[in-house]
């Protein structure tokens, strides 16, 4: 079966977030697809089986599957358009966060997500001693702690203890700051030693919580993010009531078989 490794939201390869997406045949067991997940060590690998209306999405880390991944689903509408000859203008998915959709936006493709908004809560002993800072506003939503801190060169300068932010009840840690950047409204870092990742490159689903946080922040719903990661990647976002559209680019970089 076919199998792909492309940079998603990355204008070039080498950048953004790399993803494997596997074509499934046929249907395969959720431990045959957590061990190919092992094999290909990249912080998703996405799984594609065709069914009545669309596909069936799955995402796996390295150690467990996941319940929403903004890359991964990018990386695979891009290998269905430009790898697999898919000619549908709206790619639909099914995924354990429900119906999940794809359109070509200009050169990029545009996901339509839900909206995963944090809410407040008390900080665990583990989310301070694990970022070494407090925060200006501590929350989190279904999958992930939330923090804002003061500034983008605080966040820049974090060096988390991984094993501290490892023994939160999460899939992990979203940070964030207003951009100092000119054209970027905030940038943002995300962890996630519990599934494996201790730094994901650029997490698309971060951006179901970061969207709607920003949105009431500064008081629009047209959005310009960065995540600063070693790769970095750029994201766009229309943040509406329910749903947020994130927009970014992506590049194959390797096609190979899987035996």
């Amino acid at each position: 079966m076919k199998m792909y490794i492309v940079d998603a939201f990355a204008d070039r390869p080498f950048k953004g977030n790399p993803a494997a997406v596997c074509l499934l045949d046929e249907e395969r067991s959720e431990e045959w697809m957590q061990t190919v997940a092992a094999e290909m060590n990249l912080s998703e690998t996405a799984f594609l089986l065709p069914q009545a209306g669309g596909y069936s999405l799955r995402w796996f880390t390295p150690a467990a599957e996941v319940d929403l991944c903004g890359h991964a689903t990018l990386a695979s509408a891009h290998v269905l358009w430009t790898e697999a000859g898919e000619t549908a203008e709206t790619l639909a998915f099914a995924t354990r966060s429900g119906r999940l959709t794809a359109v070509r936006a200009g050169s990029g493709i545009e996901l339509d997500f839900p909206l995963e908004p944090p809410q407040p809560c008390e900080a665990p002993p583990e989310l301070a001693a694990g970022l070494g800072v407090i925060g200006s506003y501590i929350g989190r939503n279904r999958m992930d702690y939330f923090v804002e801190l003061q500034n983008e060169d605080t966040l820049a300068a974090l060096k988390p203890d991984f094993a501290a932010l490892r023994g939160l009840e999460a899939r992990g840690v979203i940070v964030t700051a207003r951009s100092q950047r000119e054209g970027v409204d905030f940038v943002s870092r995300c962890f996630y030693p519990g599934i494996g990742v201790d730094e994901d490159p650029v997490t698309g689903s971060a951006h179901c919580a970061l969207g709607p946080y920003w949105r009431g922040k500064l008081g629009r719903g047209e959005l310009s993010a960065l995540q600063l990661s070693a790769r970095e990647g750029r994201l766009s976002l229309s943040v509406g009531e329910a749903r947020i559209r994130i927009g970014g680019s992506a590049a194959t970089v390797l096609r190979g078989e899987l035996t």
